[in-house]
């Protein structure tokens, strides 16, 4: 998840937790302008969702609109995505489906069948590494609801999961829509699920008229149009340089969609082992390479939320290589011995350059 600079960040290690591992931050506009007095006609909504909170500019409203309605509307727009796909919420659609009948196909909102086969196209392209069905695993490290274990789990209770696991068992029929298990297997979309209450407020305001905005939640956004002063959106990528020091690199990303996925933030410690809550489902444990980070911009915040996770869990050599056969333009920062590395693919290359 991308992170807007407010405040410092609550972690499990508590002040152990430094500016060391914020080493890539995303500015909204509302950081990034706060210097300056919004026109008359750009407002800024902010509300509680899916656990984190969403931040919105607009710019330009349209006659006729006012802020009270909108902010209606978005709210009631993101209780919709939380009552179709969350976890949290015992009669969601999505838990419904989790609880319902294996092998019978069943139907289910256009919205939820959307995101699920997207989520199995990003499984597929990336053999394996994102699952919606990996909840379990992700439970038996201690990363969900369930406590953390007093123990790490042993090789016999990862592989019983594991046979249990596996986007290939999810069948979506579309229109009408319906959506499958051959086998027992739990989805959780929360992945996926807030780039595409990103992309789900972002159409809405289109549908009002507004053609110049910033939308983000928990740090995934998606952007359109101008800012309030007139420019390009743009966000902030802060990394060390061999001093140590912070050096922030501003990219222009309007009309894209921007998230980012890492395992710097969530973690625990047992015997000296560090267990960070990104889980491969292909090994049934928490990642061990050296990617701190991975940031992906796409034309929709559901497709780039989901690939930042897979390239998270490949890590950055096979990530980059699937980057780069796909023409994704991605950042990454690589710990080292000295600190760390940015390596980013072909397709990031113009956003860089656009700033300089």
């Amino acid at each position: 998840m991308l992170t807007a600079i407010r405040e410092p960040i609550k972690t499990k290690t508590g002040p152990a937790f430094t500016a060391l591992f914020l080493l890539l931050m995303l500015v909204t506009a509302a950081a990034m302008f706060s210097a300056c007095t919004p026109s008359p006609k750009s407002w800024q909504l902010s509300g509680p969702t899916m656990g984190t909170s969403y931040h919105i500019t607009v710019v330009d409203v349209p006659a006729g609109l006012t802020r009270t309605a909108l902010q209606q509307l978005v709210d009631g727009e993101l209780q919709q995505v939380n009552q179709e796909m969350s976890t949290y919420i015992d009669d969601s659609e999505l838990m419904r489906f989790n609880r319902g009948p294996v092998g019978e196909a069943v139907p289910v909102s256009a919205h939820l069948a959307q995101v699920v086969e997207l989520s199995k196209d990003i499984y597929r392209r990336s053999d394996g590494a994102f699952d919606v069905t990996v909840g379990p695993l992700v439970n038996l490290w201690g990363f969900g609801p369930q406590p953390e274990p007093e123990r790490v789990p042993d090789d016999a209770a990862i592989a019983a999961l594991q046979q249990q696991l596996g986007s290939d068992a999810l069948t979506i029929e579309r229109n009408p829509d319906r959506l499958a298990r051959s086998r027992p297997v739990q989805i959780d979309l929360s992945a996926i699920a807030k780039g595409h209450g990103v992309d789900r407020v972002a159409r809405l305001l289109e549908k009002q008229g507004i053609a110049n905005y910033l939308v983000e939640i928990g740090g995934e956004l998606r952007t359109l149009g101008r800012n309030p002063k007139g420019q390009e959106w743009r966000i902030g990528i802060e990394s060390p340089d061999s001093a140590g020091r912070m050096v922030q690199k501003p990219i222009s990303v309007s009309g894209k969609s921007v998230a980012t996925s890492g395992d710097y933030r969530n973690y625990y410690e047992r015997e000296g082992v560090r267990y960070a809550h990104s889980i491969d489902p292909r090994t049934g444990r928490p990642l061990q390479h050296r990617l701190a980070s991975v940031t992906v911009i796409a034309d929709t915040c559901a497709e780039a939320d989901g690939l930042a996770t897979a390239l998270n869990v490949l890590g950055a050599d096979a990530g980059l290589k699937l980057a780069e056969r796909e023409n994704l333009a991605v950042f990454m920062l690589v710990k080292t011995d000295e600190g760390f590395q940015e390596r980013y693919s072909d397709a990031f290359k113009p956003y860089l350059e656009r700033s300089e």
